[in-house]
């Protein structure tokens, strides 16, 4: 018997948790396809409140679990106590054509469990960009279009920050902001005379700094990668899936692999969607009038390639190749830190999971010629030195402990974001002969930065540096991981495999995240990005996806899709 439903989403993590509340407060019945495991807030984050020293190795995976995970393993949050979250490498391969981090997380929720949180709109100055430097398509929509929907998602999803007025960092919906500590202060002040073009704000991040509903506000643990029990950070498990499963319209089906969405050429419309059963292998399919593909940007980009037809022999969506092309990104790894004298009698309480945000400066209307285009922000922070710079040789015995009975110095760095241009050759595509385990052919990542990125990064430490010092820092030290062999310089912000666009025969999706050539599917993660920006992306695919959902509603109300 054909199990129907009025809506399947493919994907559990923050846009996926979107439309899914979404359909299902708009009372249609949705079954939300997840292929990893059950993830239950708060009883399954299982080492949330545990110290280092009640884990078995303090914290750190060992030899073999980082040879297991040789990719995991290099992302800041992959840990003893965080490593359930994140997939083991060796039972997920996938195909680098050049190096590239290939971060998962394969359980309900997705990555929303394990993400940095920082949340900022985009603007027109990045809506426009490629339509005035001529690099990529024309985004088909202005902010003045999605602004609205950034309201929306930021009040449901409770972010803190300040207002600043900024042209090239829209202004939201905010909770009051965390507070920068006594360094950070100081260096606002001095930046800010100094550069008077340039702001140095706090970061504008999805954690509570005021309750929402049955979510409490952030307790300063700073082990958001663990989970929170307190729903203090905005997560699909805390936020988005309670409240579409209030509704009593949503189903939930996890370890299931999205192989295909199917497709009948006489209706010219989706049908449904096989799975494969990740613990059985059990093959099965699911029928819906619409269907929303939020896998993430690289596994959503695989599952339209390797849905292929009569209409679709490349895959759906994909008869002008442009499905899987155009894979964007942030590059990251440049910048400076320094050491600043002083302050020795302030110190700050609590750890505070956010830091300082420096707004893109380069590139906003100025005739200054930078060598490049576009821009980049740098995300900040200033702390005291802890006890391990005993590492750089304080002594032995009583003259150790006597260097470490106080805080270090304190030190400030500035780790730079930068835009990635669209390039149509940065692709993922799907190998001709290889398969995973359960039958879908590997995933071929094909993705570098070029010279508009190395020029950048140059300037990127460059003004780090410069910063650092006329703000009254010492021991300045840049770094910039691209000139480091086999360095991986791009983030986790995989974005742009099926853009949106103005024409079919250059993007995937029209100004509503519909496949141009398949009306009833809806795609809203990071693949229907057009183009980067500089600022972190996960509020856009929030904003994209709940207008999107209300379209779709709309749509299938006046019985157009």
């Amino acid at each position: 018997m054909a199990e129907s439903f009025d809506a399947i989403v493919i994907g559990s993590g923050i846009s996926g948790g979107w439309a899914a509340k979404e359909l299902c407060e708009k009372g249609l019945k949705t079954l939300l396809l997840e292929r990893g495991r059950m993830v239950e807030h708060p009883k399954d984050y299982t080492t949330a409140t545990l110290e280092k020293w009640e884990l078995p190795h303090r914290g750190e995976g060992t030899v073999k679990e980082k040879m297991n995970s040789p990719v995991q393993s290099t992302i800041y949050a992959w840990g003893e106590a965080s490593k359930q979250y994140f997939v083991v490498d060796k039972d997920h391969p996938y195909i680098q054509e050049k190096p590239f981090g290939w971060i998962r997380s394969y359980q309900l929720g997705g990555r929303s469990l394990v993400w940095g949180r920082q949340s900022y709109r985009i603007g027109d100055l990045d809506f426009e960009a490629n339509a005035k430097d001529g690099h990529g398509v024309d985004w088909p929509v202005r902010y003045k279009d999605i602004a609205p929907w950034y309201s929306y998602v930021e009040k449901f999803a409770g972010i803190s920050g300040a207002k600043e007025n900024l042209f090239q960092l829209p202004d939201g919906e905010f909770q009051p902001a965390m507070e920068m500590n006594v360094v950070e202060k100081e260096v606002k002040k001095r930046l800010e005379k100094e550069y008077p073009d340039r702001k140095f704000i706090m970061g504008r991040i999805a954690n509570l700094t005021k309750e929402i509903g049955h979510r409490q506000r952030c307790q300063y643990r700073n082990r958001c990668h663990l989970g929170c029990p307190f729903g203090a950070y905005f997560s699909s498990n805390s936020s988005t899936l309670p409240a579409a499963i209030a509704t009593g319209n949503l189903t939930i089906r996890p370890f299931s692999i999205a192989m295909e969405i199917l497709y009948d050429k006489d209706k010219r419309r989706a049908t449904g969607v096989r799975i494969t059963d990740s613990e059985t292998k059990e093959v099965k399919e699911y029928f819906a009038k619409i269907i929303f593909l939020n896998a993430s940007t690289v596994a959503s980009a695989g599952i339209l390639l390797n849905s292929k037809s009569d209409m679709f022999p490349d895959g759906m969506g994909n008869n002008y190749a442009q499905v899987g092309h155009n894979f964007i990104n942030h590059h990251v790894g440049a910048g400076a830190s320094g050491v600043m004298d002083g302050f020795e009698d302030m110190y700050y309480y609590g750890r505070r999971a956010n830091g300082p945000y420096l707004p893109r400066f380069r590139n906003i209307g100025e005739k200054a010629d930078h060598g490049f285009l576009r821009g980049y922000g740098f995300q900040c922070n200033a702390e005291r030195e802890g006890f391990g710079r005993s590492n750089a040789g304080y002594g032995i015995g009583v003259s150790l402990k006597d260097n470490l009975s106080e805080p270090g110095k304190w030190t400030m760095s500035y780790g730079g974001f930068g835009e990635v241009l669209p390039y149509y050759e940065n692709m993922i595509s799907l190998h001709p002969e290889q398969k995973d385990q359960w039958g879908m052919p590997l995933i071929v990542i094909d993705a570098e930065i070029k010279d508009n990125e190395k020029k950048m990064r140059t300037d990127m430490v460059n003004s780090a540096a410069e910063m650092l010092e006329r703000t009254g820092f010492k021991n300045i030290k840049t770094y910039d991981r691209a000139l480091e062999p086999n360095a991986r310089v791009l983030s986790v912000h995989e974005m742009g495999t099926a853009r949106m666009g103005r024409d079919p025969k250059t993007s995937v999706l029209n100004a509503w995240n519909q496949l141009h050539d398949v009306a009833n599917v809806f795609v809203t993660d990071g693949s229907c990005m057009t183009s980067s920006a500089c600022q972190n992306p996960s509020l856009t695919y929030m904003a994209l996806t709940a207008r999107a959902c209300d379209f779709a509603v709309s749509e299938l109300k006046k019985r157009n899709l």
